[in-house]
């Protein structure tokens, strides 16, 4: 069984009354008021759930006051309602507010521990970030009930809803957890609940996108769950540093199995990516002819940038506006999931000027040019670069993609980091 990603059930004002759906995005910084709307004692900073199965529960609200005064903690048996432009709650019991929040084992505070980290999304077979929840009440309680990991949910997070870009794409808290609950004020991920059965049958290519995002034991726990062929299949697809890793934890009788499913070229692929020492250590787990095949093949490889690239980018003058720049990658075709940077070049001769990520696109002001929002000049991988070295530009910027240009800085398309054999 797969954790599906599906558009949110959609909310209006013909909602029955009996439940309520709810973006966190669109109640963070609501004002919150006592027993009327027009009594407003402050807004809503984060919302409080207690983890349980099968969904986690409200178990209360954060409130933010100005002027540097201490938060509220109100438990959610105070909340009387939300109302589209406030949370209306009940007076204290006791005197004149609500205790400060403090935190309890078993809580997880929505925009302080979920939003923003990292998840596997086993649909969309890639790592993607909590970028919302999706949250559902009904008779005074209130549970999650999807994370959202859609460019969608990053845009409502800034006020930027109107500009819907593709569909929401939301995945069952049934199938998500914090890696570590106890502690999940400190961990960076999120991840899907599978058994070890059910992770030996996702793709390779899955797994090493989810091993790329953890380091330490959650690594080494998840890798030790394969047999040696899935093992050997994931290491081939996970990017340098992460190889780099997962090989020094390796056992010798580990690393003679996994080499063992592995061809002479694919060998030859892993250890191109590792340290003298450690290529050393695991070329000793293989019969002798074979690790010489491997030498040679290491020695001998020139394949340069210009052979390696791909077409699949967006290009616009520097004139464009934001909101014209939205407008074209709305109705470019290009993938939703696939576009990461706006590359602004010069017409005819495409020159590469600049490079503008996708999320400064989104913030800036409509009318912002993309010479006005643009990183220039831009890190550019020359055509005429080997292969290997173009590997550690990725791993030196830490980018998915890289542009090639030619000796006059023209575009001649991208590098994207799992094209390059390492």
């Amino acid at each position: 069984m797969t954790a599906a990603t599906h558009p949110h059930p959609h909310h209006s004002a013909h909602t029955p009354a009996d439940y309520q759906l709810h973006f966190f995005s669109a109640l963070l910084d609501r004002a919150v008021c006592v027993s009327r709307p027009d009594l407003k004692i402050g807004t809503l900073e984060d919302l409080v759930f207690k983890l349980a199965e099968p969904f986690p529960e409200a178990a209360g609200l954060v409130v933010a006051h100005k002027h540097g005064l201490p938060n509220e903690f109100v438990p959610w048996d105070r909340v009387l309602r939300i109302d589209p432009q406030a949370v209306v709650i009940m007076p204290p019991e006791h005197g004149d507010r609500y205790p400060s929040f403090v935190d309890q084992q078993g809580w997880l505070l929505l925009n302080e521990h979920l939003i923003g980290r990292t998840i596997l999304d086993m649909d969309g077979r890639k790592v993607e970030l909590v970028n919302d929840v999706h949250l559902l009440s009904s008779h005074g309680r209130m549970i999650i009930a999807h994370v959202d990991v859609s460019l969608n949910g990053f845009l409502r997070k800034w006020g930027l809803g109107f500009l819907a870009f593709g569909k929401d794409r939301c995945i069952s808290w049934s199938y998500v957890q914090p890696l570590s609950i106890e502690d999940a004020a400190h961990s960076d991920q999120v991840s899907l609940s599978l058994a070890r059965e059910q992770m030996t049958e996702l793709p390779s290519e899955d797994l090493a996108d989810a091993l790329e995002e953890l380091s330490g034991r959650e690594q080494e726990a998840i890798f030790s769950m394969l047999d040696a062929e899935k093992a050997a299949e994931t290491l081939l697809e996970t990017e340098p540093r992460a190889q780099r890793q997962i090989v020094e934890d390796l056992t010798p009788d580990r690393a003679k199995s996994i080499l063992s499913e592995m061809t002479v070229g694919e060998m030859a692929d892993l250890l191109s990516a590792l340290p003298l020492d450690d290529r050393n250590e695991m070329l000793a787990q293989v019969p002798r002819e074979q690790a010489e095949r491997v030498r040679h093949i290491l020695g001998t490889r020139e394949a340069k940038a210009g052979s390696l690239v791909s077409q699949h980018y967006v290009g616009m003058p520097k004139h464009v506006t934001a909101a014209a720049a939205m407008e074209k990658l709305r109705t470019s075709g290009e993938d939703a999931d696939t576009v990461t940077y706006i590359y602004v070049v010069t017409e005819p001769e495409h020159v590469l000027m600049g490079v503008v990520d996708l999320r400064e696109l989104v913030l800036a002001s409509p009318t912002a040019t993309l010479e006005d929002i643009m990183v220039s000049p831009a890190v550019t991988v020359d055509a005429e670069l080997l292969e290997m070295d173009v590997a550690e530009m990725f791993e030196k910027y830490n980018w998915r993609m890289l542009p090639v240009v030619d000796s006059g800085d023209r575009l001649l398309g991208v590098i994207g980091y799992k094209d390059v054999r390492r």
